[in-house]
């Protein structure tokens, strides 16, 4: 069974910085695309950043210029680092993968982590 755990969500100031983790973790044969997403209260699911097993990525206009993604291959890992955060940030994020184990190629969603952006 594959899981995927987040972990690095707290709580921040606006124009702070925060940096999510998340791990892949099971019989993995290979990981494919690996993203973020967010869910703010009331809000439908939002794609904040993808990429590929190549390193190429995609980001929602919205955090264009602040926000990064990046993996370790070898480490089956996606990292966000979020920058010059704003309150609209606020949303429990998500890590998203396609990943095939040995049995099937299938995506699976990581439980969130809460990113709460305050003063």
């Amino acid at each position: 069974q594959v899981q995927l755990v987040e972990s690095g969500g707290g709580l921040v100031q606006p124009g702070g910085s925060l940096r999510l983790s998340c791990a892949a973790s099971g019989l993995i044969v290979n990981i494919y695309a690996m993203g973020w997403y967010r869910q703010a209260p009331g809000k439908q699911r939002e794609l904040v950043a993808t990429i590929t097993s190549g390193g190429s990525t995609k980001y929602a206009d919205s955090v264009k210029g602040r926000f990064t993604i990046s993996r370790d291959n070898a480490q089956n890992t996606v990292h966000l680092q979020m920058n010059s955060l704003k309150p609209e940030d606020t949303a429990v994020y998500y890590c998203n993968a396609d990943v095939r184990d040995l049995r099937i190629l299938d995506n699976y969603w990581g439980q969130g982590t809460q990113v709460t952006v305050s003063s």
